[in-house]
C-alpha cells in the first residue's frame, strides 16, 4: 500500500537513516521505538510528506491517504468546536452544498424543460454520492469521537480558541480520526489524554480500518495495539513481529546473536590481518596477500550498538513519618463561581502508594497542589502528619529553576551524601548526556527543564512525594529508572498519571476524581479499570431489568388493557394502510435498481475482456446501453430517496 524506498536522512551532520526501506500493509499496526533523537518523529514526517528525505522516496497507490498527528503545536481558532471538527468531512459538506444549489435550481425550472431533466439527473447523482459518503452518520460520528475524547456536549458550541493546548491536540486528533486516512501516523497521542479518554482511544484504534504507525512511551498502549515493532538505532531499523514486550525479549536474543557474530568476525579479521602483516614483504606470498587485502575491503563489518549503562537510582533514605501523613478535612475550593471541592475529606496514611486518576478538569492537579501546600482554599483544614518531609513535582516546577545555573549545579545543590558522586549518572538517566549536564538552565527546552526539575525533586530527602505527571517527558528507559526507584522507596507517595504500565507495579491504591467527588479503589490501575468495567456492566443489566419490569402493567392499568390493545391495533392498521402504497413503490424500485445494477456489472465484466473491443458495432451498442443504465439508475436512486423520506416522515408523525 505504501513503501519507503532507500530512504536516507542527515540532520546536523549526523546520519539519522541510511538506505532504509519498508513496506506498510493496509492493516499494519506498527510501534516505532528508539531512544530520543533516533529520528522517530522525523520518519513520520517523511512518510506524511511534511519533510523530504536526502535520498530515496515514498511510493503509494493514488487512493492511499496519510494522516499525521504531531506531538504538539496544533492550534485551531475562528470556529466553534463542532464546526472545526466538521471540517474533517469537507467532501460531504461540499456535496451537501451542491445538492442545496441543485434543489433551489429545480424549484425555479419548468418540470417539462430539458434543463430540469439535466438538473434532476445531477441531483440524483449527488444524492447517490452522499449515500456513498455515509453522510447520514456524520453528526453521530462527530459526537461519538468528541465525547470519547473527553469533550462535553456543552463544549460543542464553544470557540476553539477557548481551549488550552492539551485540548487543542484533542481537537486535532478528533479531526484526524474522522478523516479516516488509509495510514494513520500518531506521534505520542496519549500525552494529553486522561485515563478514560485513553481507554476510549485504545478501543477505537483497535477497530480502525487502516494502517497505524504509533510513537508512544506508554508501554501498555503499545502492547495493546501494535503487532509489529520497528526499532530505530544507528541509522537503521530492525523489524520485530510482535508488540513492545515481544520486542524487548527478542532484542536480548538478537543482541546475543549479534555479539557472537561480531566476536567470530573479529577473530577472522585478526587472523587475516596477521597473515597480511607476516607475509606482506615476501614475494612468494604477494598474490595471497593481495587476495586477503581485497577480502578485507569487501567484508561488511558487523557493528555493535554500545550497551546503555545500567542505571539504578535510589532515593535518599527518609526518616519514618507518623501513621497519618496528611489529613484533609472539609476542604472547600472554588475558582470564581466554579466549585471544585465541596467539603472534601481525605486521609493519606504511611506507605500509601496512590495513583490519582480522572478526566481532565476533575480537580486532580488542584488536589495535589492542596496536598503540597501551594494551592490556597476557601475553607477547611489541611493537617500535615508528624515528622512528614514533603517533596513536590508539579507541572510548573520547571519555571522555578535558577536560569543562571548549569544543570549539574541544580541537582548538586540538593544532593547529600554518597549520591553526590553519581550526579552525572543520575542526569544521564533523565536524558542529559555528555556535555548536556553543563548546559545553562536558560538554554534548556521545556522538556529538559521538566526532567531536571524532577531529578532535583527526587534527590531531596523526603518521606512524602507528590508528583503531577512525572513521566510526560521521559522515554522508556528513564521511566524504568524512576519506576525501579519508586518500587524500593520506603515512604509514601501520590502520583497523577495515566501511564498504566508505569503505575501498575508501584501502586496499592487508586483514587478517582469525578465532578468534585472522590472514590478510593484498592489495588493498581488495572484492578481499578476491571472494577469500573464491572460497574458499567452491572448498571446496564439493572437498566435492562428495570425497563423490562416497567413494561409489565401494574394492577391499576390491567382494567383498561383490553381497550389499550384495541386502540393500538387500530393505530397500527391505519399506519399500515397509509404506508402500503409507498412501501410497494419502494419494493418495485429496489427490484428495478437490483436488475439495472446486475446488468451494469455484466457490462463491466464484458469490457474487462480485450476481445470485447474487436467488434466495433458491439462496443458502440453496449456503451450506449451502459450510459442509459446509468441514467436510469440515477433516476431510480432519486425516486427511492424521495419515497424513503416520505415513509420516514409518516412514521415520525405517527409516533
Amino acid at each position: 500500500m505504501l513503501s519507503l524506498n532507500h530512504i536516507s536522512i542527515q540532520f546536523g551532520g549526523r546520519t539519522l537513516f541510511d538506505d532504509v526501506s519498508l513496506v506498510i500493509g493496509p492493516h499494519d499496526r506498527i510501534g516505532l521505538v528508539g531512544s530520543n533523537g533516533t529520528g522517530k518523529s522525523t520518519l513520520l514526517k517523511v512518510i506524511a510528506s511534511i519533510n523530504q528525505s536526502d535520498s530515496g522516496g515514498i511510493s503509494k497507490a493514488h487512493y492511499v491517504t496519510v494522516g499525521y498527528l504531531p506531538q504538539d503545536g496544533v492550534i485551531a481558532s475562528g470556529k466553534t468546536l463542532y464546526k472545526e471538527v466538521e471540517t474533517a468531512f469537507e467532501d460531504i459538506i461540499l456535496v451537501q452544498q451542491e445538492i442545496e444549489e441543485a434543489h433551489q435550481l429545480l424549484s425555479s425550472l419548468d418540470p417539462l424543460s430539458e434543463d430540469y431533466s439535466d438538473t434532476l439527473e445531477v441531483y440524483g447523482e449527488l444524492q447517490h454520492k452522499l449515500e456513498d459518503l455515509d453522510a447520514f452518520r456524520m453528526k453521530s460520528k462527530i459526537e461519538r469521537v468528541l465525547m470519547g475524547l473527553g469533550f462535553a456536549v456543552t463544549d460543542f458550541e464553544r470557540q476553539t480558541e477557548e481551549f488550552s493546548g492539551g485540548w487543542q491536540m484533542r481537537i486535532a486528533l478528533a479531526k484526524l480520526l474522522l478523516r479516516e486516512p488509509s495510514v494513520l501516523l500518531l506521534d505520542e497521542p496519549t500525552n494529553h489524554l486522561d485515563i478514560e479518554s485513553l481507554q476510549w482511544l485504545e478501543e477505537y484504534l483497535r477497530n480502525y480500518n487502516g494502517a497505524i504507525i504509533l510513537v508512544s512511551h506508554d508501554r501498555a498502549f503499545l502492547d495493546s495495539l501494535t503487532k509489529k515493532t520497528l526499532a530505530l538505532s544507528m541509522g537503521k531499523f530492525e523489524v520485530y513481529s510482535g508488540n513492545y514486550s515481544f520486542y524487548e525479549k527478542e532484542k536480548v536474543v538478537r543482541r546475543e546473536q549479534q555479539v557472537n557474530a561480531y566476536k567470530n568476525q573479529q577473530r577472522q579479521l585478526a587472523q587475516t590481518e596477521r597473515f597480511i602483516e607476516r607475509f606482506r614483504y615476501k614475494a612468494t606470498k604477494a598474490r595471497q596477500v593481495q587476495s586477503r587485502v581485497k577480502q578485507l575491503d569487501k567484508i561488511e563489518r558487523i557493528e555493535i550498538e554500545n550497551d546503555e549503562e545500567e542505571i539504578r537510582f535510589h532515593f535518599p533514605s527518609p526518616h519514618s513519618s507518623g501513621a497519618i501523613v496528611m489529613d484533609l478535612k472539609n476542604i472547600n475550593k472554588y475558582y470564581g463561581i466554579l466549585k471544585v471541592f465541596d467539603n472534601l475529606n481525605y486521609t493519606i496514611e504511611r506507605e500509601d502508594k496512590i495513583a490519582i486518576v480522572g478526566v481532565n478538569g476533575s480537580g486532580k492537579s488542584t488536589f495535589v497542589r492542596i496536598l503540597a501546600g501551594t494551592e490556597p482554599f476557601q475553607s477547611g483544614e489541611r493537617k500535615i502528619g508528624h515528622n512528614v518531609i514533603l517533596s513536590y513535582f508539579g507541572q510548573h516546577q520547571a519555571e522555578e529553576l535558577d536560569l543562571s545555573k548549569e544543570a549539574i549545579q541544580i541537582i548538586d545543590d540538593v544532593a547529600i551524601g554518597e549520591i553526590r558522586t553519581k550526579l552525572r549518572t543520575i542526569l544521564g538517566s533523565f536524558l542529559f548526556h555528555g556535555d548536556d549536564v553543563f548546559k545553562k538552565v536558560s538554554v534548556l527546552s521545556g522538556g529538559e527543564k521538566s526532567r531536571l526539575a524532577l531529578a532535583k525533586m527526587l534527590l531531596h530527602p523526603a518521606n512524602f512525594l507528590i508528583m503531577d505527571e512525572p513521566t510526560n517527558h521521559l522515554d522508556m528507559r528513564s521511566k524504568k529508572v524512576l519506576q525501579d526507584a519508586l518500587s524500593e522507596y520506603e515512604g509514601t507517595y501520590v502520583i497523577v498519571s495515566h501511564d498504566r504500565a508505569f503505575l501498575d507495579p508501584i501502586i496499592n491504591k487508586v483514587v478517582e476524581f469525578s465532578s468534585g467527588n472522590i472514590r478510593t479503589f484498592p489495588g493498581n490501575v488495572s484492578d481499578y479499570l476491571t472494577k469500573k468495567k464491572e460497574e458499567r456492566e452491572t448498571a446496564v443489566n439493572k437498566s435492562a431489568t428495570s425497563n423490562s419490569k416497567s413494561a409489565v402493567p401494574d394492577q391499576t392499568t390491567q382494567l383498561s388493557e383490553k381497550e389499550r390493545k384495541r386502540i393500538e391495533a387500530e393505530k397500527r392498521q391505519r399506519l399500515y394502510k397509509t404506508l402500503l402504497p409507498f412501501k410497494q413503490k419502494l419494493e418495485l424500485t429496489e427490484k428495478e435498481i437490483s436488475r439495472l445494477e446486475s446488468r451494469k456489472d455484466e457490462i463491466a465484466t464484458m469490457m474487462e475482456n480485450p476481445e470485447f473491443y474487436i467488434n466495433g458495432e458491439q462496443v458502440k451498442n453496449i456503451s450506449r446501453e451502459s450510459k442509459e443504465i446509468q441514467q436510469k439508475l440515477n433516476d431510480k436512486y432519486f425516486f427511492w430517496n424521495e419515497v424513503m423520506s416520505k415513509i420516514e416522515e409518516i412514521e415520525k408523525k405517527d409516533k
